[in-house]
């Protein structure tokens, strides 16, 4: 059931944002984050982070896709674009809702593949989100 629940829509200027994105030609670490207008029950823009380091932000319940620079193993460098939903714990239930609610669409709509799900923000590292990109390659 939760395939077909859509809380929110994705703004249409986050979606021509999102997809700019996905083809941004420039090598360092970026971040889009997003939030959710509950006034307009859209997901929108919240702000726009670049850095040539692993680096999080003050994370709360939010929406983040992140081009990552991965160094791999063999030496080669790819920029997977990674989906990152928080939602940590003592968040209110309403907002909890409108954000996992809403979720898919968006990673529909910005035609993520890498998605993860991270509770606790202490737990996001970079050590963590190269475990979890180690499962793509």
């Amino acid at each position: 059931m939760s395939e077909s629940l859509v809380v929110c829509d994705v703004a249409e200027d986050l979606v021509e944002k999102l997809r700019k994105f996905r083809f941004r030609k420039e090598t360092n670490n970026a971040a889009i984050i997003m939030k959710i207008d509950k006034d307009k029950r859209l997901v929108v823009l919240d702000e726009e982070l670049e850095s040539n380091n692993f680096s999080f932000f003050n994370l709360r319940k939010t929406f983040i896709v992140y081009s990552y620079k991965y160094q791999h193993d063999d030496g080669r460098v790819s920029y997977p674009l990674c989906f990152i939903f928080s939602s940590p714990v003592g968040c209110k239930p309403e907002q909890q809702m409108m954000y996992a609610g809403s979720k898919n669409k968006l990673v529909q709509t910005a035609e993520l593949t890498k998605v993860f799900e991270i509770r606790n923000t202490e737990d996001l590292t970079e050590e963590w989100l190269r475990e979890k990109l180690g499962f793509f390659h």
